[in-house]
């Protein structure tokens, strides 16, 4: 007879709100707080870890939906327990609100599972790589010019990174100034542009021209703008790559915009596509078209699951993400030269919750 795993018996939510350290903006938003929703599942004596980036609604649907789906399940069982979650919320809808919070119950079941087996989350997903890239990302649109430069220039001569990435759109006419006195602060590193989609195809497309020494450029028009993207990724320098994907949550929209032969990089967000068992998923679409992949935002999960993604380009160390992981969870990754690696010796995601400190700076 197989071994039995013990079931799950515990699972609790709750949504901390994080105000950020100076007022934010990119090319659509701008925003004064970040909200994490936190899940903790337990089976057997262990507990596992999750959480996703987003509304607060999530958590009520967690307590109200998702949690009556997996108790007493097995936790070994993730695809079945996943495919239970999607079916659950079908009426809700599965997009947005319903899929952070299934992304943040999937990462607590796979960091339950490897603790169960005693390894860490890369070991268990099977790894390619034994460390990731990172790219420091912040440079918001409200930024003065200094602070902007000081940010930049710090990731590059601090934390190692290679690439640095800056926010455009709220004020085009301001855009290339801003562009310019990053890229002087910066030095060899390469410069990164997102605009969220603020621009017009033929907006975004002039912009492109009259920037140098960009080699990324992300959403210059809106991710739904299959078309636009195209449009860009045919014209644009040949040294600029166009980039997009954060906002997919199934893998049929990751396929779609690969088919499309809209971009250059597909980008792919575990709090938002499904957890780790989504963001899997978008790798291997990515690599049935021969597209790298890059992970957005929330470092400290993505860490493992990037280790075992195929066609992985780099990691997004995003500066709000950062400051509240660093803050909250102890065993959160730090970076070394460009780069952040698993601790091989602390099972699951590596990651502890602290309370006491999280109630400190959360609002």
């Amino acid at each position: 007879m197989p071994h039995a795993s013990p079931p799950i018996d515990k699972i609790a939510v709750r949504s901390l709100r994080f105000p950020t350290d100076a007022p934010e903006a990119d090319g659509t938003i701008a925003w004064d707080h970040t909200t994490m929703i936190l899940v903790e599942i337990s089976a057997g004596g262990v507990q596992g870890l999750g959480y996703s980036y987003g509304a607060a609604a999530a958590a009520s649907i967690v307590e109200t939906t998702l949690a009556a789906t997996i108790r007493g399940k097995d936790p070994m069982d993730i695809p079945l327990l996943w495919q239970a979650m999607v079916r659950a919320v079908r009426n809700m809808g599965w997009c947005g609100v319903c899929a952070n919070a299934i992304s943040a119950v999937d990462v607590a079941l796979w960091d339950l599972k490897a603790k169960l087996l005693g390894i860490p989350l890369f070991r268990l997903l099977g790894q390619a790589r034994e460390q990731v890239p990172i790219y420091g990302s912040g440079g918001f649109t409200c930024y003065s010019i200094e602070r902007l430069q000081k940010q930049l220039a710090g990731w590059v001569e601090h934390d190692g990174c290679r690439w640095v990435k800056m926010k455009i759109g709220s004020q085009p006419a301001d855009d290339l100034k801003r562009v310019q006195a990053a890229r002087q602060a910066i030095g060899k590193a390469t410069l990164f542009v997102d605009a969220n989609g603020a621009y017009g195809r033929k907006q975004a497309l002039g912009f492109a021209e009259r920037l140098e020494n960009v080699g990324w450029f992300e959403e210059p028009v809106s991710s739904d703008d299959l078309d636009g993207l195209r449009l860009l990724r045919d014209r644009a320098p040949p040294d600029m790559d166009i980039a997009a994907g954060e906002y997919g949550y199934d893998a049929f929209y990751f396929r779609r915009m690969l088919e499309a032969g809209a971009i250059d990089v597909l980008q792919a967000d575990t709090t938002r596509c499904g957890g780790i068992t989504g963001f899997l998923k978008a790798a291997a679409i990515a690599e049935s078209f021969h597209i790298p992949l890059s992970a957005h935002t929330a470092p400290a999960v993505h860490l493992h699951v990037c280790c075992a993604a195929p066609g992985l380009r780099h990691l997004e160390w995003f500066h709000d993400h950062v400051r509240i992981e660093q803050a909250v969870f102890d065993g959160a990754p730090r970076p070394r030269g460009g780069i952040v690696a698993p601790d091989p010796q602390r099972p699951g995601l590596g990651l502890e919750f602290k309370a006491a400190d999280a109630e400190k700076v959360a609002a």
